[in-house]
């Protein structure tokens, strides 16, 4: 019963942390392992960041991985970073959800997410030198919205092009213009690239609008849409409806925990604009970019 499963779970998270237990006091240890036992029950939790990052996110969701059927980041993009030590192995993730160190467990991309394919695919290697088995385990939710490198590059015109006093102190990697595409209807998504014809479409109209105000924008248009055709090869097999797929699981009774990224103090509207991020990652982004219901989650780590 609920003994069992306690007994478990403390064994785990002993063997998993015992890196951690040479340096943190035990009263610390305890505190985390009562964190981790109070999801026992729990059927959909949110862990989020509540001040500015580096909250220690990652190492939380993985302690309580193995008790969820699912880990799904719901905002961010590369821009966020969680790092994770496990028996004396360190893993650093950007885009894929933490949880996906657990056997059993299910790594899903949701909607609110922005993807810049390269950098996914560079973490997906890197779970393939450490020796980490994701077969069937990933999965992309067809309304995330993709970074392409021309973004990268207009991250950095607009960030160059401001005084040294109004620099936000961007990573460059394109998250802020990925989301301004969205936002003004002319962002592609990961479902585009099931058409080939309506994603050249879309990206050369996005190349012509970017270039009205970036001429000096340097983009292989006929590269790129060949590039993003392979990729789509890659990535087909990956792709769902995230919205349906975590719904269902919701209904079939699945555990669901939500990764966050970023924090409050980052969020576009509560946090401390203008230097924030350029998305909700506070736990209205739990909600938008997942499409689960708020009434479904339980419990909530941040805010």
């Amino acid at each position: 019963g609920t003994k069992n499963k306690l007994t478990t779970m403390l064994s785990r998270f002993i063997r998993r942390n015992k890196q951690l237990a040479r340096h943190q006091p035990k009263q610390q240890l305890l505190t985390q392992f009562r964190l981790a036992s109070q999801f026992n029950q729990t059927q959909v939790a949110a862990i989020m960041g509540a001040q500015w990052g580096d909250e220690g996110k990652g190492k939380l969701v993985d302690i309580l991985g193995s008790q969820f059927a699912i880990t799904a980041r719901c905002a961010g993009g590369a821009n966020a970073g969680h790092t994770v030590v496990v028996e004396g192995k360190k893993y650093a993730f950007h885009l894929m959800p933490s949880g996906i160190l657990h056997g059993n467990n299910k790594a899903l991309i949701g909607n609110g997410v922005v993807l810049h394919l390269p950098s996914f695919f560079k973490e997906m290697k890197n779970l393939d030198d450490q020796g980490i088995e994701y077969d069937g385990r990933i999965l992309l939710g067809d309304r995330t919205h993709l970074v392409f490198d021309l973004h990268q590059q207009v991250d950095g015109f607009q960030e160059d092009s401001k005084a040294a006093s109004a620099k936000i102190g961007t990573t460059r990697r394109g998250i802020g213009p990925s989301y301004s595409s969205k936002v003004n209807r002319f962002g592609i998504r990961i479902g585009d690239l099931r058409y080939p014809e309506i994603f050249r479409q879309k990206f050369e109209n996005m190349v012509s609008i970017y270039k009205e105000t970036y001429p000096h924008l340097e983009v292989d248009v006929e590269a790129e849409i060949a590039r993003y055709n392979q990729y789509y090869q890659q990535i087909k097999p990956l792709i769902v409806d995230s919205i349906h797929y975590i719904n269902q699981a919701y209904q079939n009774g699945e555990k669901i925990l939500i990764e966050g990224a970023n924090a409050t103090m980052l969020d576009i509207d509560f946090g401390t604009y203008p230097f924030v991020t350029s998305s909700n990652c506070s736990i209205g982004g739990a909600v938008t970019g997942l499409g689960i219901a708020p009434s479904k989650i339980q419990s909530v780590i941040g805010y």
